[in-house]
């Protein structure tokens, strides 16, 4: 009898199939369920044919995306990055309806360029009381040394984001404005990418309009105010603690811009720099995502430890672009929400296109007194930012929430500083689908858009943005705060999209193979992860000889104590662990395991976090495979060995991205010389301690083994293990990776391919030091080599370390001074 076949998966009949269940759990105004949108069928169907009827396996699909992207976050107070929160559904609004947001965004854009311009101008606002005196004076985000100085191109704002909210009737309201650091853009294309590798039929089917014309109009438009041509243009970071420090590493890259922090650069005669292994290089323009009022401790906070001295001296000067202005943030605070409706129909001569939420500053007696009456009716936060006491939690509340205490705590501290509050209107919000478990399910969102200037100067708005959904089913939107979920906000219309992307044409003839500027931090941080990772690799090594040998099956010693002794001092020597109380099986084992995990001591667990550290750090210079290693958690092997095993498996794999994946920039080359230099200090300690006269052949045994050299010594010599030919092959062999000869040659080779700062064509200190390296190793032989050679040549690396980072890792005033650095 012959089988039925089983029929042919209908990606429409489940998309119909998804709607109908959808829209029964949905309440009125939800996005996907008013009316009856092409544009969500579709999109519900390119999603069915990824995921059939699995919902979860699309949800994990976009997520292993993201994770590829490199995609991450982290929450103030936490060490560690959690993933990026993506939604596989994302946001579809229609070319028409986006048409009028973006009209209001860039209306509220000129808006703010306009007061901004006025209040640190001729303050003609304040004086003709339009707005108070004490909503400018008394808020942290004015900053009076910007008073009077003319930004560079005559503009503060050049980036700008805004919170929408979208209501049950369709109508959209702006809930918060961001212009001190606006972040999330990044994020923004970041999930573009996620979900177009997931439903990659989306883009044509719905002619999405796409995210690089408006980042390339933003890159344009700060090059446009810059005084030269080919501008050098950064993205200013805080550092790798910055919650968002992925977002702005990914928008470098993307961008082209030069990822720095505050110690990067330096003010010199009103110019803005980087320093750099080649010598201090020009900056024209910085898109900062540092607090302004830690950019200058000179001109803000002198206790500003992540500013640069001299900074807005340069922009004053007008030498060099800051996107945005300092001070741009005054208008961020929620009281000045008050104000904007009456200034624009004041200053535009037209009533703002996307409303605010209805808000009332208690700084005024009659609205304080409004506040009050309608307390349990509104919505009661900060005026600015700082949080006042009488906020329960530190947070934006519902007056009509509050039990009695909080109530009277509140009310009394606003009789007291009623200049710190504000009532605002309960705004309830939209939904829209998102994925739970097996279903989709309505949540409410609010959506955070983007305007960057161009090079006209005029305003562009990212197509799309990205939407925050909130957890819970409560509509409104002081619950849903930062939100729990992110999704991709897609514009669809009729006409076709071209294709446009800022990477280069693929018929382009224009070939660079220059990699660009390297920070000398950057370069600092490439040659102590190369350290960190050999350092790691050595420490391994040494646990596993002595785990792995010194044990045998009956708790006796297949090592002499005296070599197992050697190898506990060289662990104890190293910082990794403390002298343990004797060399039986328990001690060593305890031993081992405090080598391995206790970050007191310089431990591998301690060399991980410091690797990690680097790498979170060099997101915009790593592969996402290097990174992701990097950060990858501890093993947790119930045995000792196969943990070790385990880690060193992950230092080999590494080692491999570093030596295949990684271009040959300068980048890699510090990489390299640190690893080098790292392994030839190792080698030579190992040396002393096991290859001497007098040497065992245990202790000749485990040399070989820490040098990963037993296969290359057994394939040469098969009639047994003697010192010499063991000593030759680990010190001075030049065709052996592991050997000191090899790491001395490849010493020099880095130094010589690194810049230099004279014109005279003579070597450099570090030059100098590597090449009477390698001739003090050619100059020795097996036989001769002794414990005053290998610590003179423990000497020389040292001293040839601490020349490489005086030279290239520029710190402090010093190197600003020093002679033939140069100015480009």
């Amino acid at each position: 009898m012959a089988t039925q076949a089983a029929p042919l998966f209908d990606a429409d009949t489940q998309a119909r199939r998804w709607i109908a269940d959808y829209c029964a759990r949905a309440t009125s105004g939800d996005v996907l369920c008013d009316g009856d949108d092409p544009a969500w069928a579709a999109m519900l169907e390119e999603l069915a044919t990824v995921a059939s009827d699995d919902l979860d396996h699309v949800r994990e699909r976009v997520r292993r995306h993201a994770a590829d992207i490199g995609m991450g976050f982290r929450i103030i107070g936490e060490a560690d990055e959690r993933p990026w929160p993506v939604s596989p559904v994302p946001l579809l609004i229609g070319a028409g309806e986006w048409a009028a947001i973006s009209r209001g965004v860039v209306q509220r854009a000129e808006l703010m360029e306009t007061v901004i311009a006025d209040l640190y101008g001729p303050g003609r606002l304040v004086e003709r009381g339009m707005i108070p005196a004490a909503l400018v004076t008394g808020s942290p985000y004015f900053l009076r040394p910007m008073v009077g100085l003319e930004p560079p191109g005559g503009r503060h704002l050049h980036f700008i984001a805004v919170d929408l909210g979208r209501g049950p009737t369709g109508e959209w309201r702006v809930l918060a404005d961001h212009l001190r650091a606006p972040a999330g853009a990044g994020y923004a294309l970041e999930n573009r990418l996620a979900i177009n590798r997931t439903l990659r039929g989306l883009q044509a089917r719905l002619n999405v309009q796409r995210h690089a014309p408006f980042f390339a109009a933003f890159r344009a438009g700060i090059a446009a105010l810059c005084r030269r041509s080919d501008p050098r243009i950064g993205l200013l970071t805080p550092g790798r603690f910055n919650p968002s420090y992925p977002e702005q590493a990914h928008l470098a890259r993307y961008l082209g811009l030069l990822l720095v922090e505050g110690a990067d650069l330096a003010a010199l005669e009103d110019t803005l720099y980087v320093r750099t292994i080649g010598g201090l290089k020009r900056v024209d323009a910085l898109w900062r995502r540092v607090d302004p009022r830690l950019l200058d401790p000179l001109a803000f906070d002198s206790h500003s430890q992540i500013g640069v001295a001299g900074l807005i001296d340069a922009y004053a000067a007008g030498n060099v672009v800051l996107a945005n202005a300092p001070g741009a943030g005054v208008l961020e605070a929620p009281a000045f929400g008050a104000f904007l409706p009456q200034l624009a129909t004041r200053l535009l001569g037209e009533s703002l296109h996307l409303p605010n939420i209805a808000t009332w500053w208690c700084g005024q007696p009659g609205e304080r007194l409004r506040v009050e009456e309608d307390f349990d009716r509104m919505l009661i936060g900060a005026a600015f930012g700082p949080v006042p006491l009488g906020l329960p939690g530190g947070r934006t509340v519902h007056g009509g929430e509050l039990d009695a205490g909080q109530r009277d705590a509140l009310l009394a501290d606003m009789a007291r500083r009623p200049q710190d509050y504000v009532g605002q209107e309960i705004v309830r919000l939209s939904t829209m689908p998102v994925v739970i478990g097996d279903a989709l399910e309505p949540r409410p969102f609010t959506l955070r858009v983007f305007a960057a200037r161009d090079a006209s100067g005029g305003w562009t708005v990212l197509p799309g943005g990205f939407a925050r959904i909130g957890e819970a089913t409560d509509l409104r939107a002081s619950v849903l705060g930062q939100g729990t979920w992110s999704a991709d906000v897609c514009i669809h219309g009729a006409e076709a999209v071209p294709p446009v992307s800022l990477l280069p044409a693929p018929d382009s003839h224009h070939v660079r193979r220059n990699p660009g500027t390297l920070p000398s931090r950057v370069a600092d941080n490439f040659y102590w992860l190369g350290r960190y990772l050999e350092r790691g690799e050595a420490l391994l090594a040494a646990i596993r000889v002595m785990l792995g040998n010194s044990i045998d099956a009956d708790g006796g010693a297949a090592l002499s104590s005296a070599t197992v002794g050697k190898l506990v001092g060289l662990l104890v020597g190293g910082g990794a662990a403390p002298q343990p109380a004797s060399l039986r099986r328990s001690d060593l084992t305890a031993f081992a395991r405090t080598a391995m995990e206790d970050e007191g001591w310089h431990s591998i667990a301690t060399i991980n976090r410091l690797a990690r550290g680097i790498g979170e750090g060099s997101r915009d210079r790593l592969s996402a495979d290097m990174v992701r290693l990097l950060e990858a958690p501890f093993p947790t092997h119930r045995g000792m060995l196969d943990r070790a095993g385990s880690l060193q498996r992950r230092y080999v794999a590494i080692a491999g991205l570093s030596a295949e994946h990684m271009g040959r920039t300068a980048a890699w080359r510090f990489h390299d010389l640190g690893r080098r230099v790292e392994r030839a200090m190792a080698m030579a300690r190992a040396l002393r301690l096991f290859g001497m006269p007098g040497a065992t052949a245990d202790d000749l045994s485990t040399l070989l083994d820490l040098a990963d050299s037993q296969i290359s010594y057994r394939q040469r010599y098969l009639t047994g293990i003697a010192r010499v030919p063991v000593v030759d092959l680990v010190a001075l062999d030049p065709d052996n990776p592991r050997s000191l000869a090899y790491q001395a040659e490849r010493i020099g080779e880095r130094l010589r391919a690194l810049p230099v700062l004279s014109d005279d064509g003579m070597p450099e200190a570090q030059q100098a030091q590597g090449r009477e390296l390698s001739a003090a190793l050619a100059m020795t032989t097996a036989a001769t080599l002794d414990e005053d050679v290998l610590g003179d040549i423990e000497r020389r690396l040292a001293q040839l370390s601490e020349a490489v980072a005086r030279r290239y890792f520029l710190q402090g005033a010093e190197p600003l001074r020093a002679v033939g650095l140069t100015l480009a």
